[in-house]
């Protein structure tokens, strides 16, 4: 998978991207993602990216023309999103969609926005990652790097391991144990002990859903409530540990 990410810096993406799972998978060719710098394509001496905003206000506004530049001399995968708070929500499903496909490219804003023109006809899309404000996309951009990229098959090394994690089937993850199993007088749960995995199983999927109905419940609406098999499973096991 290709990913192209344009900011005018360039080196954060680089060296997040360089490290732990995203740089073991970019050694090993699972991963090519590029950093491109905005300041690249800029005509005057300053190298000047952005500037005051017509019609007056506060803040600079990053220009369509060093932008459409820097991308069509690129010619990056598609879809273009750009980062910021107009945007889809970015969530697991759409990470998952993502790390389906050959490659996307993102676009970190930065100061005031960018101009609108880059939106109305450069970028395929807005990504937005919650309902706060940053200083620039390059954040936001590494999150979804991170998101996606350990979906991308091989990158995990077990491709198992995403299917339990929270979010995963509109749950949160249940509790996780290791040794010691008595560790200060509280002790792993009995089940997890027993041997027997279709109980563990049943156990293990039952706090997932008592987790979210505690902590979440806006996820188990958005499924649609309690499947009668789930409710089972939550007087099985009645209690979280």
């Amino acid at each position: 998978m290709r990913i192209d990410v344009f900011t005018i810096f360039p080196d954060l993406i680089t060296e997040f991207s360089g490290r732990s799972l995203l740089g073991k998978a970019a050694r090993g060719g699972l991963l090519d993602i590029r950093a491109h710098d905005l300041r690249s394509q800029t005509q005057d001496p300053h190298r000047s990216v952005d500037d005051s905003p017509f019609g007056g206000g506060a803040g600079m506004v990053l220009m369509a023309e060093p932008i459409f530049a820097c991308v069509e001399a690129v010619d990056p995968p598609r879809p273009l999103f750009l980062l910021g708070p107009g945007g889809r929500r970015f969530d697991q499903a759409m990470a998952r969609h993502l790390a389906a496909t050959p490659g996307f490219s993102l676009l970190c804003g930065r100061y005031e926005g960018v101009d609108a023109r880059v939106a109305d006809h450069l970028v395929d899309g807005e990504i937005s990652v919650g309902d706060f404000v940053l200083n620039g996309g390059e954040v936001a951009a590494m999150v979804i790097l991170e998101a996606v990229g350990r979906l991308v098959p091989g990158v995990m090394g077990n491709d198992s391991s995403a299917e339990d994690e929270s979010f995963s089937d509109g749950l949160l993850e249940y509790p996780q144990y290791t040794r010691p199993a008595d560790f200060r007088g509280w002790t792993v749960p009995e089940v997890l002990r027993s041997g027997d995995h279709a109980r563990v199983a049943r156990w293990r999927r039952s706090q997932a859903l008592r987790r979210t109905l505690s902590r979440r419940p806006d996820l188990i609406e958005a499924r649609g409530g309690l499947a009668d098999h789930e409710l089972v499973l939550l007087e099985e096991f009645p209690d979280l540990p």
